[in-house]
């Protein structure tokens, strides 16, 4: 990771007057994002500002909360004194996290059975991860249902869309790679579990070891020969 990555600005802006903050990685701009920043993407560059229509003190408490997140997780923030705190707040796992750990498995998986039990957990049909996730469009659909301006049906349709073609297709197709793997009862070929300088339980991917040619024997002085 570059090490300006490691390096945050959260100020007002002197001409329009909006709190931003610049800087950062994805997992930086994440901490923004869950203390309630809002991400505005552009072309060379990626940066964060307060939402519309919160009052000055809102604003503040925002970007002390950021502030102190940030720092807790390593980061180094430059800001404005308004922003500057000695608060350290503690650092939870994120649910993300808890996701991309299944991520994890399958790197390190030797078998289709290992891989199969990780998709499971995205693809069983009552409480898989891509089952919440619908709930979680279908909610949010209904929420835009009434909620009062022109663009909301649209959106709520769009969210209904996502929901019944988009996020189906894909549950359909993990599923069914999944129920495969199930099936095949096979080791990766090109993994297996390593037991030389490694614990045993390591999965190790690299390429067998070259077949060492035996030297040639040295060739006869002439002297020697008869």
């Amino acid at each position: 990771m570059p090490l300006a990555d490691r390096f945050l600005d959260i100020r007002r802006d002197p001409h329009s007057d909006e709190v931003l903050a610049r800087g950062g990685d994805p997992e930086a701009h994440s901490i923004l994002q869950r203390t309630g920043f809002v991400s505005v993407v552009r072309v060379h560059e990626t940066y964060h500002r307060a939402p519309t229509g919160l009052a000055e003190d809102e604003e503040s408490r925002l970007a002390t909360g950021a502030v102190a997140r940030l720092r807790s997780a390593g980061y180094h923030v430059d800001c404005d004194t308004a922003f500057d705190t000695q608060a350290r707040p503690p650092r939870y796992l994120p649910l993300g996290a808890t996701v991309a750990h299944l991520a994890e498995r399958i790197r390190a998986a030797t078998t289709t059975q290992e891989v199969a039990d990780a998709l499971t957990e995205l693809t069983a049909a009552h409480n898989g991860i891509l089952t919440a996730l619908g709930e979680v469009l279908a909610a949010t659909a209904e929420f835009h249902d009434d909620l009062g301006e022109a663009t909301d049906p649209h959106i709520a349709r769009r969210l209904r869309y996502l929901a019944d073609e988009r996020l189906r297709s894909i549950r359909t197709d993990l599923c069914d790679t999944r129920n495969a793997l199930a099936d095949r009862h096979a080791p990766h070929p090109g993994r297996s579990t390593c037991t030389a300088e490694r614990e045993r339980s390591a999965v190790c991917a690299c390429p067998p070891p070259p077949r060492t040619v035996p030297a040639p024997p040295p060739p006869v002085a002439a002297g020697l020969r008869r």
